[in-house]
């Protein structure tokens, strides 16, 4: 057993202990109190003050699949051959071994969002996985967990210029209606047939959407511009799927549609260049005026567009623009926790829950602050010891 003492625990569970202790049972959190006392099978941590809170999430992201300083050989990220390919599973790209996973697991970030980019009209399958490891399928928390659609810019770039569909938005938002309509049509003559208990042929292509029809996982939609913002809700409502919208840059712009769409909105990257035209009105100021509008939000860097270790830093210049820091926390915690359907494990601090936690000397929005400690199910697997003195870091 661990026990966590003398931290301002944050839990995002709508509690606050500016000082207690968090009791780790395995890889479980067994209790959070004020005080709890220390028995000789404890290893005992005394974080001094320091803010104790739920690991940080990441719930967009190319971590491990689109890694570092490798060039093509690394880049796994876009299958740019077929503008449709719903049966790719980001878990067959993902290098555990990128250098990403380290730099989110120094800055406290214990769990990710990882699937294919945007270059498709489809693009697979994302899976929400753990930082922390070298075996894909021992850090699997949720797999598949979304499925990837992208519209505007991306899709069209790729295609057409090979004089291939899709070259207008018009195209992309018929190529994946046309896609869905067959899924589903596929769904039905599965269902009719184990009905009448006869032999059902699958498809291996077609079988990835049964759960995004079922609604057990969302539409993750790569969409910058409102028109493509817009197009998504259409397509989303027409065919009656969960969804989420990644990116949603000039969100702001309509900020009542998103809102009434009843989709949550995972917004980011701003900590970048206009580089494109779609991201040519980015900006901070984007989450607090959907969050206002009553949009539960949470905080992406897109890696590798912003390194993933900037997350906090990104939320922190949400909180100053409009988000506010509560609301900014919650943005990197326990928000993507629910958006990406792991919330009963992940998120917040609470009893049963994994011990994912991440410790800080302060506010982890704020640019001098330092990560002390990383946990992943209850195993402290980063300590500051190791790289400062806690003299150094504290002070």
């Amino acid at each position: 057993m661990r026990l966590i003492k003398n931290g301002k625990i944050l839990t995002m569970a709508g509690k606050i202990y500016e000082k207690g202790c968090v009791l780790i049972d395995g890889k479980k959190i067994a209790a959070i109190e004020q005080s709890i006392e220390e028995t000789e099978e404890m290893e005992i941590i005394d974080v001094k003050g320091g803010w104790v809170m739920p690991g940080i999430i990441e719930a967009h992201c190319h971590v491990g699949i689109t890694e570092e300083k490798k060039g093509i050989e690394g880049d796994d990220c876009n299958e740019i051959t077929d503008p449709i390919t719903p049966y790719l599973r980001a878990i067959d790209g993902i290098n555990t071994l990128d250098a990403a996973f380290d730099d989110a697991v120094r800055a406290g970030i214990t769990s990710i969002m990882v699937g294919p980019g945007s270059a498709n009209v489809v693009g697979g399958q994302f899976v929400f996985m753990k930082t922390k490891g070298r075996v894909i399928d021992e850090l699997i928390i949720k797999a598949p967990a979304a499925m990837k659609v992208a519209f505007g810019e991306n899709p069209k770039r790729n295609y057409g210029g090979k004089e291939k569909m899709p070259g207008t938005r018009m195209a992309i938002a018929g190529l994946l209606r046309e896609e869905i309509f067959k899924a589903k049509a596929y769904l039905k003559k599965k269902e009719t047939a184990a009905q009448k208990k006869e032999t059902f042929e699958l498809d291996f292509r077609l079988e990835p959407w049964i759960p995004v029809l079922k609604k057990q996982i969302p539409l993750k939609a790569h969409v910058h511009r409102a028109d493509d913002i817009l197009t998504a809700i259409r397509i989303a409502k027409e065919f009656e799927l969960n969804m989420t919208l990644d990116h949603c840059s000039e969100g702001y712009l309509i900020p009542e549609e998103v809102a009434r769409s009843g989709f949550d909105a995972i917004v980011g990257p701003a900590l970048t260049t206009r580089n494109k035209i779609e991201v040519q009105n980015v900006s901070f100021k984007t989450p607090g005026i959907l969050h206002q509008s009553g949009v539960r939000i949470a905080i992406t860097t897109d890696h590798p567009v912003i390194p993933i270790q900037y997350l906090p830093k990104c939320a922190g210049f949400a909180a100053r623009d409009g988000l506010g820091i509560e609301e900014g926390l919650k943005a990197i915690t326990i928000y993507p926790a629910e958006i990406c359907g792991v919330a009963d494990r992940l998120g917040s601090l609470e009893v049963g829950k994994d011990a994912d936690i991440a410790v800080f000397n302060d506010n982890p929005m704020q640019t001098l602050t330092h990560t002390l400690y990383t946990f992943i199910d209850g195993e402290v697997v980063y300590s500051h010891e190791h790289v400062h003195t806690p003299k150094e870091i504290c002070k």
